[in-house]
């Protein structure tokens, strides 16, 4: 599937800022069942000085510094990315997780998408004894380690409830944990801490999944989101789930980043100087091939 994409946030400050320097995270990955046959990025003010560089986890990012004073400052991404990925596992299939659990820690390697980078506390996913408690039932002695985190996704899915009020970006994980209720990235931190917990190791995969309009309804400007889900290493290799939606990651979803929890990935971060309060705008469209018709949207 070919997708073109368009990922625009605006912020309004109530104050001129002076100066801004930003980390900006939108370009969508090369690898693994992807290929980006085009990508670009608009700022508005320009910035004075813009650098492309890859994070320790293999990550591109755009460091721009903005040395203007401007009350709007507005970034616009538009990508066409090509998503062919293997069709996922069976369930069950794989290397016990207690194999995988003692292969994490005895690699020698070292990488950017080495296991051991992935297994230990990070600042938004501390490993609590709640978690993995909760976690510990489905990995029942000699169980494949993706089928451990397959049963862990869809326990999750059952016992949590969608709710955007519930968190925001600030929320702990205990907080989001002990109310059962959170956004994607809530999902995502919840399941990578009780895989962690049992020694299993897991990152944080920020990026975006395709949605459907409801039948006959037409697709509305800017009504997709970012998503968040976890890649599960299982001594083959990483493999995709989405907790949030309760399935393995296919051909609609597409990758960004991968870190070791939310502040690895943040699609925009950084600094400002000014004071006063802000208003922030994020739209985005994830419109497949088959809906040419409505490129007119991201026009």
């Amino acid at each position: 599937m070919i997708y073109t994409l368009r990922h625009r946030t605006t912020y309004r400050y109530g104050r001129a800022v002076s100066f801004a320097r930003c980390s900006l995270r939108l370009k969508p990955a090369d690898g693994e069942g992807q290929s980006v046959l085009a990508s670009a990025v608009t700022l508005e003010p320009s910035p004075a000085r813009a650098v492309t560089r890859r994070d320790y986890f293999g990550t591109e990012a755009l460091a721009v510094i903005i040395e203007v004073p401007h009350t709007t400052f507005s970034v616009e991404a538009l990508s066409t990315v090509r998503v062919e990925r293997l069709p996922p596992p069976p369930p069950e299939e794989g290397a016990p997780w207690e194999t995988v659990r003692d292969r994490a820690v005895s690699t020698r390697d070292l990488s950017g998408r080495a296991p051991v980078h992935f297994l230990f506390p990070s600042d938004r996913v501390p490993l609590l004894r709640a978690v993995t408690d909760y976690a510990r039932p489905s990995f029942t002695p000699g169980r494949s380690a993706y089928g451990a985190a397959h049963d862990l996704m869809m326990r999750i899915r059952g016992d949590f409830r969608f709710d955007a009020k519930a968190t925001n970006v600030h929320t702990p994980l205990a907080e989001a944990f002990a109310g059962r209720a959170g956004v994607c990235q809530d999902f995502a931190h919840v399941m990578i801490a009780g895989l962690r917990g049992m020694g299993v190791p897991a990152a944080y995969v920020s990026g975006y999944l395709r949605t459907v309009p409801p039948p006959g309804r037409p697709r509305l400007r800017g009504a997709d989101a970012s998503h968040a889900w976890v890649a599960v290493w299982c001594g083959d290799g990483w493999h995709g789930l989405d907790p949030t939606n309760a399935c393995a990651v296919q051909d609609d979803h597409i990758v960004v980043a991968r870190g070791r929890d939310y502040g690895d990935v943040a699609p925009i971060d950084g600094i400002v100087s000014g004071s006063g309060r802000q208003r922030l705008k994020v739209e985005v469209d994830v419109i497949p091939e088959t809906e040419m018709q409505d490129l007119a949207l991201v026009g």
